[in-house]
């Protein structure tokens, strides 16, 4: 079993498995005639594979309890898979590094602040949409085509959020 404290969630601690995506710390320049900042770029958009194209989807989760229980990991091999909460939703964040095996000791845990969205890389073990308090709605940025894009690895993961 798996035990871990989430924590907060910052573009340096979650590098070495994507692109943490947060208006709040990037550059931007005024477009629109200046009433639009548009913030560029903020993330790694990778599809590959047979046929890849780009996905651009809205997914409704319902909130978890705590302590949040896990019994596997995901990853998508062929595509990076970004997401960004509507409304200000919390979500845990459950990542492993790329490889054909977990080693647990690799396992983290992240808990955004609402405002914060998550490009997790292609190849990258995460864990199932987890948002917290209520239900979210989340723009999700991926890969459609041929082959196939989703592994399971089956681990025992407990996640409570540190104080």
């Amino acid at each position: 079993m798996i035990k871990l404290i989430a924590e907060p969630l910052t573009a340096e601690a979650f590098a070495p498995f994507g692109d943490v995506i947060d208006a709040r710390t990037s550059a931007s320049f005024p477009i629109n005639a200046g009433r639009t900042q548009r913030h560029h770029d903020l993330a790694s958009v990778e599809t590959l594979g047979d046929n890849a194209h780009t996905l651009i989807n809205i997914f409704v989760s319902q909130p978890i309890t705590l302590p949040l229980e896990l019994t596997f990991l995901e990853r998508h091999p062929q595509g990076s898979q970004a997401f960004m909460p509507l409304h200000q939703e919390r979500f845990i964040v459950v990542v492993a590094p790329p490889g054909d095996t977990i080693n647990t000791a690799d396992v983290r845990a992240f808990v955004t602040d609402g405002r914060q969205g998550v490009n997790y890389r292609a190849g990258t073990w995460h864990a199932i949409q987890s948002v917290l308090e209520r239900e979210g709605e989340f723009l999700v940025v991926d890969r459609g085509g041929d082959g196939n894009n989703c592994d399971e690895y089956s681990l025992d993961i407990t996640v409570t959020l540190g104080e």
